[in-house]
C-alpha cells in the first residue's frame, strides 16, 4: 500500500530512457561460466569517480571513470573548451586478491575467499582506500601509484671492459664482464633512481579478524572517518579503522536459550550524515534504528519501522518473504530503502506508521511460492539502490532483469542486463496463466522447475539473477552483475 506522497522523494515527470552504456568481461555465447568468476559484490566510491567489483574467487577489482578532468582547477575547467562526456565511461584500473579461502581448525570450518561486502573510505594523498569482507574476515586496503625504480646504468668506465669473459682478468659471476688484471682506479656504485613509470599497487594495512562467529551480512563506514561497522546473523561491533586487535560489540540480539530465537540481523548500515545513528534490519521484516550515544550496549532502539500484515493473510511463507535482504539510506539519510523478496519499501526515518512507498517486484511468484521454497529460490538475497537524488530506486529480479521505479510511482521500468537492454519491453499478447503441469518444466536443483511464466507470457528462469547493482551518486547511472560480467546502463 502506498503512503502519501508527499512524503516520498520528488519523482520525475517522465520515466528516464535507459540505454546501454559499457560492459565488462562479457560471455561468449555458449561460454561457460567459472564460479569463481561470478560478481558477488558492487560498490561505487562516495564521489563516484571509482567503482570497486568483489567475486566469489577473492578478487576485488577496481575501474576509474575516464570522461572528466579529475584534478583540473575551477579556473583550469571555466577557460578550457573541455566538454564533458554525455554519461560517465569507466575503464579497469586494477585489481588484487583480497581473500584466500581458510580453513578454521577449532570448528572445523571451510571458511570462502568470496567476498561478501566492499565499502570505500575516505581517499587521502592520491591513494585509495577500501574495506573487504569475506564470511569471517575483514580487510583494510591502500591501493596507490608508485614510481618504478630502476638500478641506473653501471658507471664503470666500460671502454675497457671486455665482454662475454673472454679477456684477461677476473670474471663477474654472471660472465657478462671481465677485469683487466690490476683492477680498476676508482669503482662507484649503482645508484637506484625514480623512472617516470608508475605501477599500481594494493596493499592491505590491516585485518580485523576473529570478531564473528556466524557469517558477516554487512560492513558500513561510519561519516566520523575513523570508525566502522561489521554485523552477523545475531551481532554488531563496532571497529576503529587504525586498531585490528579489538572491536566493541554494540549489539547483540542473541538469546539466551538459542531454542528462543526468533529473528537474526539480515543488514546494518551507519547514517550517512549523523555518526552516532546506525540502522540494522531484521528476518522478520523489521528495521530498527539505534543510537549509539544511548549506551554501551544498543539493546533499545530509538525508532522501529515494520508494515503489519493484514488479518487472515499469514501463512507458512510469510516471515520468509518479509525478511529484509538489504537497507539503503538516502543519500541525505532522510530516508531508508529495504528490499524484502516480493517489494522495495521506502521509508521516512520520522515517521514509523509504515513505508511512504511500496513498489511491487515479485507479485507474479505469489501463486509459486511453494515451487520457489522447493528450490531455494524464496531465499536469494537480492540488493536494493536509490538515485543520488532519491527520486529513483532500483533492484534486480530474475532471469537477469532490474526494475527502475519513479519515487512517487508503482510503475516499473524493467531492464535486461545485456547490450540490449530494452529487449524485454516489447509488448506480448496476454496469455491465460497456464497450471504448473502444462508449464515445459526446467529441472531446477531438487527436481522442481526452474522456470514460471507470468500472465503476459514472459518466462522467468530462476537459474540465472540479478542480485547485485549499485547507482551512481551524483548521475544516473546503473551498474548491475549478470553471473561474472559488469554491465552499466545510463539515463
Amino acid at each position: 500500500m502506498m503512503g502519501s506522497e508527499s512524503d516520498a522523494p520528488p519523482a520525475s515527470s517522465t520515466p528516464p530512457d535507459w540505454k546501454f552504456s559499457q560492459v565488462f568481461g562479457e560471455r561468449a555465447a555458449g561460454e561457460e561460466v567459472q564460479e569463481v568468476d561470478i560478481i558477488s559484490a558492487i560498490e561505487f566510491n562516495k564521489s563516484g569517480s571509482h567503482l570497486a567489483t568483489g567475486d566469489r574467487g577473492g578478487r576485488v577489482v577496481l575501474f576509474e571513470r575516464t570522461d572528466v578532468k579529475d584534478n583540473s582547477t575551477r579556473k583550469d575547467l571555466e577557460n578550457s573548451d573541455y566538454t564533458v562526456s554525455h554519461h560517465p565511461e569507466f575503464r579497469y584500473k586494477t585489481e588484487f586478491q583480497s581473500h584466500e579461502p581458510e580453513f578454521d581448525y577449532l570448528k572445523s570450518l571451510e571458511i570462502e575467499e568470496k567476498i561478501n561486502k566492499i565499502k570505500w573510505c575516505q581517499t587521502a594523498n592520491g591513494a585509495l582506500f577500501l574495506l573487504s569482507t569475506n564470511d569471517k574476515t575483514i580487510k583494510f586496503w591502500k591501493v596507490q601509484e608508485k614510481k618504478i625504480k630502476k638500478i641506473s646504468e653501471m658507471n664503470l668506465d666500460t671502454s675497457n671492459v671486455k665482454s662475454n669473459g673472454l679477456g684477461p682478468g677476473l670474471s663477474l659471476p654472471n660472465g657478462d664482464f671481465s677485469f683487466p688484471a690490476g683492477g680498476f682506479g676508482s669503482l662507484r656504485l649503482p645508484v637506484v633512481v625514480s623512472s617516470q613509470e608508475t605501477t599500481l599497487v594494493a596493499n592491505c594495512r590491516r585485518v580485523y579478524a576473529h570478531a564473528h562467529d556466524y557469517h558477516i551480512n554487512s560492513i558500513s563506514n561510519n561519516s566520523d572517518g575513523e570508525t566502522f561497522i561489521s554485523a552477523d546473523d545475531l551481532r554488531i561491533n563496532l571497529w576503529n579503522l587504525q586498531i585490528s586487535s579489538q572491536s566493541f560489540n554494540i549489539v547483540d540480539v542473541k538469546p539466551p536459550n538459542m531454542e528462543d530465537l526468533t529473528e537474526v540481523i539480515t543488514s546494518a548500515e551507519f547514517h550517512p550524515i549523523n555518526c552516532n545513528t546506525l540502522a540494522y534490519s531484521s528476518s522478520k521484516g523489521s528495521i530498527r534504528l539505534v543510537d549509539l550515544r544511548q549506551s554501551a550496549l544498543c539493546d533499545n532502539h530509538f525508532q522501529l519501522f515494520e508494515e503489519h500484515e493484514a488479518p487472515g493473510s499469514r501463512s507458512f511463507f510469510t516471515e520468509i518473504i518479509a525478511s529484509i535482504s538489504d537497507i539503503k539510506f538516502s543519500k541525505d539519510g532522510r530516508h531508508i530503502l529495504s528490499r524484502d523478496y516480493m517489494t522495495l519499501k521506502l521509508w521516512d526515518i520520522n515517521m514509523n506508521s509504515g513505508p511512504v512507498g511500496t513498489f511491487p517486484v515479485h507479485e507474479y511468484l505469489r501463486p509459486k511460492l511453494c515451487d520457489l521454497y522447493e528450490n531455494d529460490s524464496i531465499f536469494d538475497k537480492f540488493e536494493c539502490c536509490q538515485s543520488g537524488d532519491g527520486s529513483r530506486v532500483a533492484t534486480g529480479s530474475y532471469s537477469n532483469l532490474f526494475r527502475v521505479f519513479e519515487s512517487g510511482s508503482k510503475e516499473a521500468t524493467t531492464l535486461e542486463a545485456s547490450r540490449n537492454p530494452m529487449r524485454r519491453q516489447v509488448p506480448t499478447p496476454a496469455k491465460p496463466v497456464r497450471s504448473l503441469p502444462s508449464i515445459t518444466r526446467v529441472v531446477g536443483r531438487r527436481g522442481t522447475e526452474a522456470q514460471v511464466t507470468d500472465a503476459n507470457g514472459n518466462s522467468y528462469d530462476f537459474t540465472t539473477k540479478l542480485l547485485h547493482l549499485a547507482w551512481h551518486p551524483t548521475e544516473n547511472l546503473i551498474a548491475c552483475a549478470a553471473a561474472n560480467s559488469l554491465y552499466m546502463y545510463y539515463a
